[in-house]
């Protein structure tokens, strides 16, 4: 408020300072015969209206107004329909199964197949092709130590295995070349004495052999060879 009444003050004593500032210039413009000068110093009227126009009050603006509690929409009322009159029936017209005299009248064929599909119809699918026989097995021919011509000699029996009554059956397994000769042998089932053993290996490593053969042809194998210990 203080601010306010300084501002209208200061405004008032402006406008009394321009006024006379006005009349001091007239009375100079008079006196000195410069009327022309004096009429073009002449401030609009509209100006001095301004100026000398009282300050009008300031006015407060009004706090808003608290908003008002809207109208809720109200929803219309399901209207009721109409009902509908069902449509009277209407006649039905019933076919007449009587045929014309004069219709024609047969037994109707259907239609032929096509050649194509008669020939699919009618031809069997071909058999599937057998599976190629499987290769016969080789023919094998085992080696041999009876022959005759092979002058095979006895195995010796030994002397304390005599004099003790050892006596049984040594398998030996033995590799036969293809020339007939054996370059390997092992106990394949012992007699249970180790001198029979040894005799029956020392032997067979000697002797000569029908070598085995595969499909015709001599081919090295392995083969086992009996030897019985028998006191007579």
């Amino acid at each position: 408020m203080l601010a306010t009444t300084s501002t209208g003050t200061q405004r008032r004593l402006l406008i009394v300072a321009a006024v006379l500032g006005l009349h001091v210039a007239g009375l100079w413009a008079l006196q000195s015969g410069l009327l022309r000068r004096a009429v073009e110093l002449v401030i609009p009227v509209q100006i001095l209206a301004d100026l000398i126009e009282a300050p009008q009050p300031e006015i407060t603006p009004l706090p808003p107004a608290p908003p008002t509690e809207q109208a809720r929409p109200t929803k219309p009322k399901p209207t009721q329909p109409k009902p509908v009159a069902a449509p009277a029936p209407q006649p039905v017209a019933i076919a007449d199964t009587t045929p014309a005299p004069d219709a024609p009248t047969g037994v109707t064929a259907p239609d032929p197949a096509p050649p194509a599909l008669l020939a699919a119809v009618r031809t069997p699918a071909p058999a599937p092709p057998a599976p190629p026989a499987p290769p016969a097995p080789p023919r094998i021919e085992l080696p041999s130590s009876n022959a005759d011509y092979l002058n095979n000699p006895r195995p010796p029996y030994p002397a304390l295995s005599k004099r003790l009554g050892e006596q049984g059956k040594v398998v030996v397994r033995v590799f036969i070349e293809a020339n007939g000769t054996a370059s390997q042998a092992e106990i394949r089932s012992s007699s249970g004495y180790e001198r029979l053993d040894q005799t029956a290996l020392q032997t067979v490593l000697k002797w000569r052999y029908t070598p085995g053969k595969r499909n015709g042809v001599a081919e090295a194998m392995w083969f086992n060879v009996p030897i019985s210990f028998v006191l007579e």
